[in-house]
């Protein structure tokens, strides 16, 4: 950024960083939180405040630089970024992503990576809080990346200031603030940083708004004023995820073996965006697909359900019950495969389940969907009768455990021939990649 852009700015100061953290609390009185650092002004200036704040309440910041190994000198950045931050006694780890790297679409799985790296080091540590150093102009950057998707409301109102995770808070206090005062406040602190040459290259939609910022600011579309339109629509989107959950608790009945039955009149009575908001979040939730589906798509598949009709979208089947109620679930031909459940691990599959299995179970055991002939061996073993309730097109898609003679146990059907410590403490539980409403604290 060129000098005169930064003529008048000021740093940011602990004070105001402690005013934007307390927007986004509660937390513990001794709060430890971990900090997603690249070495970019942006993310060490989050670091270094971020730190004082904890450490004023008595708490602590662990650093923490996903090394994506996708440039030649990336580790020894993240090498000297560890350096950096040692000088002001902040903990500082290097995640690296290891493996052959995709060939298509390598932007979005780099960060799809960087995420999974850092919500494992966090679960493994007990880390709660997460903050992410995206600030004022990522924040105008997104509304108009996402504006020329042609995105409706939640994709307009651009990056939430906190973001329930299933076991995690990622949090972006900086929204509000320019990067130029990030820039100064690393001046104030004599604080060098690292330029990453992606961030300036033109083969990305990103950057080449980036350039377009002036004539954009010239026209009255600057940052702060885009930034602000997406605060703005934020308001809307909070106010109508609480509709959403008012509209689940008195329309739906969700089932813990992860499907979901909604009454049909709700397509019909909810206003529009209430209704395809509730209606990508059953998708989403119950299909396991890592993506939401496309507006247009969903609007085709709501306008179905008003007339009575269902479909199948985004690994999630949509079926009329004939008894005035809809079943989601997940589509069986797009189920993850079965996946090895050694004794003792934590497991994520299909995008809908985690498992923590118990340490005393047999050695080659497999984690997958029942599938009809595993439905067909419980029926067959406790009897049809004893069996719950369960709709025939969901019974494929129900999690079991497998070993070389068929299913070990299928928990939700009350069925077992494993050990007792399967039945003594709940081992797996729904756990979609995205909640249904984001109307959750991970500390309450």
């Amino acid at each position: 950024m060129h000098e005169r852009l930064l003529f008048g700015m000021k740093a940011l100061s602990p004070p105001e960083f402690s005013a934007l953290m307390e927007r986004l609390g509660p937390f513990e009185p001794a709060p430890r939180l971990a900090v997603a650092v690249s070495g970019g002004a942006d993310s060490l200036a989050a670091t270094l405040l971020a730190a004082h704040w904890a450490h004023e309440r008595g708490g602590q910041v662990v650093a923490l630089t996903v090394d994506h190994r996708l440039r030649p000198n990336s580790t020894a950045e993240a090498v000297l970024v560890g350096r950096w931050l040692a000088n002001h006694g902040i903990e500082h780890h290097i995640l690296p992503w290891l493996g052959d790297k995709p060939a298509a679409d390598l932007q979005a799985q780099a960060r799809a990576a960087r995420y999974a790296l850092l919500e494992q080091w966090c679960r493994a540590t007990g880390i709660v809080h997460v903050v992410l150093a995206h600030h004022q102009d990522d924040q105008a950057e997104t509304f108009l990346l996402r504006l020329a998707r042609g995105s409706g409301l939640e994709g307009l109102s651009a990056m939430a200031d906190i973001r329930h995770g299933p076991h995690l808070r990622w949090l972006r206090p900086l929204l509000g603030i320019a990067k130029g005062r990030l820039l100064v406040t690393l001046r104030d602190w004599d604080q060098d940083w690292v330029d990453d040459p992606s961030n300036s290259d033109p083969r990305h939609a990103r950057v080449r708004l980036r350039l377009l910022a002036g004539t954009l600011a010239a026209e009255g579309l600057e940052s702060a004023r885009l930034a602000e339109t997406a605060a703005r629509l934020g308001l809307s989107r909070d106010a109508l995820e609480r509709d959403l959950a008012d509209a689940l608790v008195r329309w739906g009945r969700i089932h813990p073996a992860g499907f979901a039955w909604v009454d049909d009149q709700a397509w019909r009575i909810l206003p529009e965006d209430l209704a395809l908001r509730l209606l990508t979040r059953l998708l989403r939730s119950f299909g396991g697909e890592a993506m939401s589906p496309r507006l247009e798509r969903s609007q085709g598949l709501l306008q179905r359900l008003r007339r009575g009709q269902g479909g199948t979208l985004a690994g999630c089947r949509v079926v009329p019950q004939g008894d005035g109620q809809i079943l989601f679930c997940r589509e069986a031909g797009r189920m993850a495969p079965p996946m090895a459940a050694p004794p003792g691990a934590a497991i994520h599959w299909d995008g809908r389940f985690r498992a923590v299995l118990p340490a005393d179970l047999p050695a080659g055991l497999e984690l997958g969907g029942l599938g009809p002939q595993g439905w067909g061996q419980v029926a067959k073993s406790l009897g049809r009768r004893a069996l719950p309730a369960v709709p025939a097109v969901v019974r494929p898609t129900i999690p079991a455990l497998f070993d070389q003679d068929g299913v070990f146990a299928a928990p939700y059907l009350g069925y077992n021939r494993g050990t007792e410590s399967l039945l003594s403490a709940p081992w797996i539980w729904a756990a979609p990649r995205r909640p249904l409403t984001e109307i959750a604290h991970c500390l309450v």
